[in-house]
């Protein structure tokens, strides 16, 4: 029998399809270096370029019975190969943006999470400091700042003169900013 790198393409693919390992071997030899060169001037990387050409091999070979070839040999394995490129560049790039998109919300929820946290613990020492007010005081803050009643309405529901509401609002107000600075009573207000 004749060897097999003197045999033309196309019985190299007969020969294949047939299950002969000689004839791939063959193949493999004939067209590695060239595919790889090939796969790494697209993708500049050596490893991806070794992975698409061994990929190919072994789908030639799991695939050698459904074989069909509407061109040369040759065309049909740098197809191969340009296919294989074309799908990694794809995942790559589907990868890359879904880690950006990852890292946003990673970056952008920890922050919103942390704001919020902090902003709910404020509100609380805040509501704890409320209650501790004296009860008419108390009553009179929440009526303004909660329930956003005029000093006019305040002093009608709790029959008080207008002048005591407006003493016992700024009093509130006074003891709140005493304790957290006007930026804290700012965000809690801001968040009612």
């Amino acid at each position: 029998m004749t060897p097999y790198t003197t045999l033309a393409d196309s019985d190299l693919v007969v020969f294949l399809k047939n299950g002969d390992k000689a004839a791939f071997t063959e193949i493999y030899n004939r067209y590695k270096g060239l595919l790889y060169i090939h796969a790494y001037n697209r993708l500049r990387n050596q490893a991806e370029a070794d992975d698409v050409v061994h990929e190919l091999f072994a789908a030639l070979w799991t695939k050698r019975a459904e074989l069909v070839l509407k061109t040369h040999l040759s065309g049909y394995l740098y197809q191969a190969v340009r296919n294989r490129i074309i799908d990694l560049i794809s995942h790559k790039k589907v990868a890359s943006e879904y880690m950006v998109s990852l890292q946003h919300f990673i970056d952008h929820s920890a922050a919103e999470t942390d704001h919020l946290v902090r902003a709910n613990e404020l509100a609380a020492l805040i509501e704890k400091e409320i209650t501790a007010l004296p009860p008419k005081m108390k009553a009179v803050f929440e009526l303004s700042r909660k329930a956003n009643l005029s000093h006019k309405e305040i002093a009608t529901q709790l029959e008080l003169s207008e002048t005591t509401v407006k003493k016992h609002v700024n009093n509130a107000l006074k003891i709140l900013r005493g304790k957290f600075g006007i930026l804290a009573y700012l965000v809690y207000i801001s968040y009612r």
